[in-house]
């Protein structure tokens, strides 16, 4: 992973990025006439990446225009970060150090952090992955604004990420609901939280029945994950509640996905579980003051051994009868299990994040994330405000009665289906049901999983809902 660390000073002996406001190139102290000369030329043309060359040192510098911090302007920071970080791995650099001659410290950091998110590989499985390894290794950031402390925390945050990211693109071969949930055990000795995997044997003792309902198909055991970070000095009084969608494999069941490639990507099913493990070892790297309890239940999805059958007629743990009239709806089966276990904590605030349905991806493509629930309108909008921050963008969807009628059944509390239209709603509705606290649906299913790289966002698993998680906690319970 490529390390993060402050500087004092600008590191001489190495190549370098210059981070400065294009109506400032007189700040460009080490510049002859005659490159002072290139420079203003290319800035004329627009450029956004200046390169120079001397011996075997390189020097990149980049331009910004003069104003004020806003989301827009660091995402282009981020994404010219991936631009540079394309450059040095060319020219086999292993260490860089970015000098910020702006006023703007977040500046540097978003371009730090597009260059770190862009140098992310997953290479597990490749016989020549020495070959294919990029040379960065690590970025110094030479700012008085930017401390160790924030050089860490950005760190922090890109390596609980890019965990996210390794965890989604494992294949189901390895990364089944037993092993997903070794390697949340794992990261809560890694990063300083506690786990605790329950097994099939304690899930009938808790009876999950949508769990196992999902689970009835594979030959793979389930399991449910419990992670709680509480530090002695907490800001909230009660927990913040993470729950991750862990459909570690989805065929769809005996309701088999039918159309061409779509089931290509589904070993991505479980990545609102890694978000929630990324969020929860992102915050605990960095010591949030804050009590926070993460849930994982994960299984795979298959019509094999006793599948659960379209019709047939299950019982979530609260005693509520639901209707499966389609075995490809099966992330909300074990969610409910998961949002009825929440119940117990009363916490102040329950935020599920699943690959939840295909009209999220129809309604606002990849760009976003669907987002719904009961909490006050206030905290809908703080999560959005994080979402422009990371540029992990969210779109509110209603939750009007309406749509819950259509998840009524005839012979049964629910059914797990509603109409043709609007079906990111009424699965966020039938979830609903499942709650008594303030909660919040986010569906990730657009930008979870991507066929090719997206700047810095790379091709796979994206790891989204980490950076958006941990910012919102941060900034209004911390």
């Amino acid at each position: 992973m490529t390390q993060i660390k402050a500087a004092k000073n600008a590191l001489l002996n190495l190549s370098s990025v210059t981070l400065f406001f294009d109506d400032e190139i007189s700040k460009l102290t080490e510049l002859d006439k005659q490159q002072i000369s290139y420079f203003k030329k290319e800035l004329e043309q627009q450029k956004d990446l200046i390169i120079l060359q001397e011996l075997n040192i390189w020097h990149y510098y980049v331009p910004v225009k003069k104003e004020a911090v806003n989301p827009e302007l660091l995402e282009k920071l981020r994404t010219k970060g991936c631009q540079l970080q394309a450059a040095l791995n060319g020219n086999k650099l292993s260490e860089v150090c970015v000098i910020n001659l702006t006023t703007e410290p977040e500046f540097v950091l978003a371009l730090s952090e597009g260059m770190a998110l862009a140098n992310y590989q997953f290479l597990k499985y490749l016989k020549d992955k020495k070959k294919k390894q990029y040379s960065l290794q690590t970025i110094h950031i030479s700012d008085k604004g930017v401390s160790q402390k924030d050089a860490d925390e950005l760190s922090h945050v890109i390596q609980a990420t890019c965990l996210a990211r390794t965890l989604i693109n494992e294949p189901v071969s390895y990364l089944s609901a037993t092993q997903f949930g070794k390697e949340m055990s794992k990261a809560g000795k890694d990063y300083g939280f506690s786990v605790k995997v329950l097994g099939k044997k304690e899930i009938e003792a808790k009876k999950m029945g949508g769990l196992l309902a999902v689970n009835a198909g594979s030959i793979d055991p389930p399991t449910f994950t419990i992670m709680e970070y509480k530090p002695e000095k907490v800001r909230n009084k009660k927990p913040i509640v993470l729950v991750g969608k862990g459909v570690v494999f989805d065929t769809g069941g005996l309701s088999l996905k039918p159309t061409p490639g779509s089931m290509d990507e589904m070993k991505c099913d479980m990545s609102g579980g890694a978000a929630v493990v990324g969020a929860l070892s992102a915050i605990a790297m960095n010591k949030l003051p804050v009590h926070v309890i993460g849930l994982v239940p994960a299984t795979d999805n298959r019509p094999g051994m006793n599948a659960v059958c379209p019709q047939d007629i299950i019982t979530i743990s609260d005693g509520t009868t639901v209707e499966v009239l389609n075995t490809d709806a099966e992330g909300r089966l074990i969610l409910a299990d998961a949002l009825v276990w929440a119940k117990q904590y009363k916490p102040e605030l329950c935020i599920d994040l699943a690959t939840l349905t295909g009209a999220a991806v129809r309604a606002i493509g990849s760009y976003a994330s669907a987002i719904m629930g009961t909490a006050e309108q206030k905290v809908m909008n703080q999560l959005a405000e994080s979402g422009m921050r990371t540029w992990e963008r969210t779109v509110q969807f209603p939750m009007w009665k309406e749509y819950g009628d259509e998840m009524r059944s005839d012979i049964a509390d629910l059914k797990n289906l509603g109409g043709a239209n609007a079906g990111q709603i009424t699965a966020g509705k039938f979830l609903e049901h499942f709650t008594d606290y303030p909660w919040i649906h986010i569906d990730i299913a657009g930008p979870a999983y991507l066929n090719a790289p997206n700047a810095y966002r790379t091709k796979g698993g994206t790891g989204v809902g980490v950076r958006l998680l941990y910012d919102f906690i941060k900034q209004n319970y911390c």
